[in-house]
């Protein structure tokens, strides 16, 4: 029985279309509960406390509300930004279940799932940004959306 590489693997297509399903479902989901429920009453892990004290340390810049409410994908893919958010999930690669499994991430916090509000990150970022802006109330807006 031979085991399986990542880095030799083919990108299969219908690989590819089941992780972008579960992704899009993940999302449906979370929207789905913001409608529902405050972002600022919601609690997405039992860590929460220490993803967000963890990304405020190591990310100093999201301690600015409209950064946090609003920036720019490509922020997250430079040199420097890829390597501080391989520091941040390895803290939690023991802890959280998928950290690094594919999600989407609205990079406005103000707008709904969309086309040009949406970006693909590793599910441990996602906790990131989202469990800071729900301590700070940027997604209590969407209830009754």
């Amino acid at each position: 029985m031979s085991t399986f590489n990542a880095e030799t693997a083919d990108n299969l297509e219908d690989i590819e279309k089941q992780f972008a399903v579960v992704a899009v479902e993940q999302a449906e989901t979370y929207w789905s509960l913001l409608t529902k429920v405050k972002g600022s009453k919601l609690r997405l892990t039992q860590y929460d406390d220490e993803i967000y004290d963890a990304f405020m340390e190591m990310f100093p810049e999201y301690q600015d509300i409209e950064k946090l409410k609003k920036f720019n994908e490509n922020d997250l893919k430079t040199k420097q930004a890829k390597e501080d958010w391989r520091k941040f999930c390895a803290l939690f690669e023991k802890k959280i279940e998928d950290y690094n499994f594919g999600t989407l991430l609205r990079t406005d916090s103000s707008a709904e799932y969309g086309q040009y509000s949406t970006c693909f990150v590793v599910r441990i970022q996602f906790y990131a940004f989202e469990v800071a802006r729900n301590r700070h109330g940027l997604n209590d807006w969407a209830v009754g959306k």
